[in-house]
């Protein structure tokens, strides 16, 4: 995995023993942090409830299209809620095989609905837990977060830009994309929410902000103040939506890190 000089075509343990010494001696190899035996349990409940969804994303991708086929279309507002389950009780097709079709695709959907709302509560039931509830009480999605800074947190999720400069030329180009997906995807769509104007918390924010200090609380709002100040400012910029949400997630994850490490 180390880069070699292009003539070098001699391999051993010998030579890769001290090629190693060396660049670990000038520090060009960094340290990997290996998860507890808790954090990677919560990884894979986690990895589980994302195959779910991505199951369940193309479950309903499958049902819907089936549907569009037969030139049948749902107009009773936001689809996947109760009142468009009712709609779909409701469907009728003249022929067995279209009929068959849609009872298989309609109980994938809900089979796979059931699989993710399981796993969403056995992944709350962890976050109860001594071990997580700390700093689940805040955040928690990277898993140790001492190995970052707020700086490094968000090369680690892919949302730097990529860069091929040379001298006085400047090239960016596309966030890299490297690291933790799921993290990346849910910070992207955590941000989406700050291009609306902040309105008051409901009910279920307050339960959950009345469960950290004020030292953490005053935090927290800093940030929405902070990023929906960013947000305007850029579309007064007549920035590109797809770029401003990139770069709110950028500061977002800066934040998370900040929340998930500061001592009260």
């Amino acid at each position: 995995m180390l880069e070699r000089p292009p003539g070098d075509r001699v391999k051993t343990d010998r030579r890769d023993a001290r090629r190693g010494a060396r660049l670990l001696h000038i520090g060009e190899i960094g340290g990997v942090a290996v998860p507890s035996v808790e954090q990677e349990d919560a990884r894979d409940l986690v990895r589980a409830r994302e195959a779910a969804r991505a199951d369940l994303m193309r479950a309903r991708h499958r049902l819907s299209k089936l549907l569009l086929r037969h030139g049948i279309v749902y107009y009773g507002g936001r689809a996947w809620t109760g009142a468009h389950e009712v709609w779909l009780r409701q469907q009728r097709f003249a022929t067995p095989g279209a009929a068959a079709a849609f009872d298989e695709a309609f109980d994938a959907v809900l089979t796979v609905a059931g699989r993710r709302d399981r796993l969403d509560r056995a992944i709350a039931d962890m976050a109860a837990t001594p071990t997580w509830a700390p700093v689940v009480s805040r955040l928690c999605v990277i898993g140790d977060w001492d190995r970052f800074t707020g700086s490094s947190i968000a090369a680690y999720l892919g949302l730097v830009p990529t860069e091929s400069s040379s001298g006085s030329h400047r090239s960016q180009g596309s966030i890299t994309k490297t690291g933790n997906t799921h993290a990346r995807r849910l910070l992207v769509e955590a941000a989406w929410h700050h291009a609306k104007p902040l309105g008051h918390p409901g009910k279920d924010l307050r339960a959950r902000r009345d469960l950290v200090s004020p030292a953490v609380r005053a935090r927290g709002e800093a940030a929405d103040r902070r990023l929906r100040h960013r947000w305007t400012t850029m579309s007064q910029r007549h920035k590109k939506p797809s770029v401003i949400v990139v770069a709110i997630a950028r500061e977002l994850a800066g934040w998370c890190w900040s929340l998930a490490t500061m001592t009260e």
